[in-house]
């Protein structure tokens, strides 16, 4: 169990401001799609509003209700979301997932700065929150690639 100053330390300075400074933090008028996510284990939700044309995301909107760590984590992916693909955002998101359990490398650029939840990897009740977003994210853009699929 960590003790109190890991606990200080995992709430850095850095996260706080992101978490303080949220791009994108509104939800879009008629969005394309949204996807809502939620931890049952914190109760942290997210929603995320979508639009992408030509395979790239060209609107994108997200109401986050999580813990700093949830919040710093929607900042990071609202900085570098517009112009993503529906295979960027799903890699980003394994990456994510494997940078927090597996002790895998920082997602690709240009998704490196969650880099700065690394010392998350040691607090397993936290992940959830962390990857809430880009989650969201990653699956309301495969949801518009596999309509506009089928619509070909």
């Amino acid at each position: 169990m960590a003790d109190n100053a890991d606990l200080i330390k995992l709430y850095s300075g850095r996260i706080l401001a992101l978490a303080s400074d949220i791009p994108h933090h509104a939800r879009l008028t008629a969005p394309q799609t949204s996807v809502k996510r939620r931890s049952p284990l914190c109760g942290s939700t997210v929603i995320v509003d979508l639009d992408m044309q030509d395979g790239r995301v060209s609107r994108f909107g997200q109401d986050v209700k999580a813990c700093a760590l949830g919040q710093a984590a929607a900042a990071i992916l609202g900085q570098v979301v517009v112009g993503r693909s529906a295979v960027e955002l799903a890699t980003a998101r394994d990456q994510l997932r494997a940078m927090l359990t597996a002790n895998g490398p920082v997602p690709d650029a240009p998704f490196n700065g969650f880099e700065v939840l690394k010392p998350a990897q040691d607090y397993r009740n936290r992940h959830a929150s962390i990857l809430l977003a880009l989650d969201a994210a990653a699956e309301a853009s495969q949801q518009l690639q596999a309509q506009s699929s089928s619509a070909l």
